[in-house]
């Protein structure tokens, strides 16, 4: 029995020094052998498949009929032939839309907005996020609870108005920039990823080197946060892009206005027709319905876009806090 494990040993010592690992050999009596599935397993899986692709079907065709009828001639959507394939091809719906100069300006508004309320607040979850996950902050409980206690109650529509009116950012562009440009739940993601990705170690470590907290901050923390600003970034990106209450509460000056309110405007515009004979009525009418599609998917790609360069930090950010086993 000595034997076997010296030989055993020196064995697995002569593939270590070669640079290979020693791998258990499997069973021969386990190979092919499969996990035999029962009723109720076989009968969880189709369901769970069934329900999946109903979900898959109700948000997919939606979006296929919008697709296919912003390709359509206006006459074939206001008609309703149009279901999940474009009837009487044309751009139409694009080059009415495109030759617009409100939905041109909308959409470059609309894109500032995002672009730059998306680098206000994520340096503002950064700043807020980094010392409350220090556990050498005084107060940090108390300031944390501050926090989370505006997550859960608000002064509402009404204060918030007479707050941006008393700082002058009515019908500006910080109105919609500034008083939404922190999510406590993004707060508190950036906060359990700073706490459980970067080890107080490597705090230690840099203190001990002399770097000061934003030395830290910069040169440590945020590479390692990548997929935490990237998630973020993203959340924060498809809110303001999508925004349209904050555009109608604070925003009279149409230069100012975003994509969604500018397209809000058009539709109504269109649709009452402002008098004239039913013919032309009738054609505004149409090209509204045909305008409302090609818009939505102008509006959409934007976010289309710029997804997949996010997607790679996306699953790993996401995941931040959840229990791992």
């Amino acid at each position: 029995m000595t034997t076997i494990d010296t030989e055993a040993l020196l064995t697995q010592e002569s593939d270590v020094a070669r640079g290979r690992s020693r791998r258990p050999k499997r069973d021969p009596l386990l190979r092919g052998v499969k996990v035999k599935e029962t009723k109720t397993d076989r009968v969880f899986i189709v369901a769970a498949y069934i329900l999946l692709s109903v979900f898959l079907l109700v948000v997919l065709l939606p979006l296929l009929n919008i697709v296919a009828s912003s390709f359509s001639s206006p006459q074939a959507v206001s008609s309703g032939r149009v279901l999940f394939w474009p009837v009487d091809f044309t751009f139409r719906g694009y080059a009415e839309a495109l030759a617009n100069p409100a939905i041109l300006r909308g959409f470059g508004n609309s894109l500032f907005y995002t672009v730059v309320s998306t680098l206000i607040s994520v340096l503002g979850t950064v700043a807020i996020a980094y010392p409350l996950s220090r556990a050498q902050l005084f107060g940090r409980k108390v300031i944390t609870g501050g926090v989370v206690f505006t997550m859960l109650f608000s002064g509402g529509v009404i204060p918030m108005y007479l707050v941006v009116q008393s700082l002058g950012l009515l019908d500006t562009r910080w109105s919609m920039l500034l008083p939404n440009a922190i999510g406590v739940w993004q707060v508190i993601i950036a906060i359990v990823y700073f706490r459980s990705s970067v080890p107080d170690e490597v705090y230690e470590a840099a203190q001990l080197d002399g770097a000061s907290e934003l030395r830290i901050l910069w040169t440590i923390v945020v590479p390692l946060a990548k997929p935490l600003l990237a998630v973020i970034a993203l959340m924060y990106a498809i809110m303001q892009w999508n925004s349209y209450f904050d555009a109608l509460l604070y925003l009279r000056n149409a230069d100012l206005q975003p994509l969604q309110l500018v397209l809000r405007g058009l539709l109504i515009l269109n649709d009452s027709g402002g008098g004239g004979d039913v013919a032309e009525q009738l054609r505004r009418r149409e090209l509204a319905d045909l305008l409302r599609y090609s818009t939505v998917v102008i509006a959409t790609v934007p976010m289309l876009v710029a997804y997949p360069f996010v997607a790679k930090y996306f699953n790993k950010g996401i995941m931040v806090g959840a229990v791992k086993g």
